[in-house]
């Protein structure tokens, strides 16, 4: 699924639970982690949280179900993109547009993930 889909699910989405509901959706069908895929623990998340990469493709894991759905609304925004189009990109301001209600302990972890991928 890309990220404009997502997107379009979830602004389509009004109540706040369905959101999340959906959010946790995303996160059970995020895709496998190929082999030789280069793989980074994220630091900052109250989760266990891997984002994995094989060139511009970009690929991530989760121990809770919201937050495997958080990775997967992450990597798609950047995946097909070069860490310097990723460096470019409002990562912050486009997650954060998706208006998903997060507490301020998620909303950290989501901070340590957009680090990390801006800093590839």
């Amino acid at each position: 699924m890309t990220y404009e889909q997502i997107k379009q699910m979830l602004l389509l989405t009004t109540d706040p639970v369905e959101r999340l509901e959906l959010v946790m959706d995303f996160g059970a069908h995020i895709g496998i982690v190929p082999d030789g895929a280069n793989c980074s623990e994220i630091t900052g998340c109250a989760s266990r949280v891997q984002i994995c990469r094989m060139d511009n493709n970009f690929y991530g894991t989760a121990d809770s179900v919201l937050v495997r759905g958080i990775v997967a609304i992450l990597t798609a925004m950047v995946d097909g993109k070069t860490p310097e189009q990723i460096r470019k990109m409002d990562l912050k301001s486009e997650f954060l547009s998706l208006n998903l209600n997060l507490g301020a302990g998620r909303i950290n972890g989501v901070n340590s993930m957009i680090r990390f991928l801006q800093n590839l």
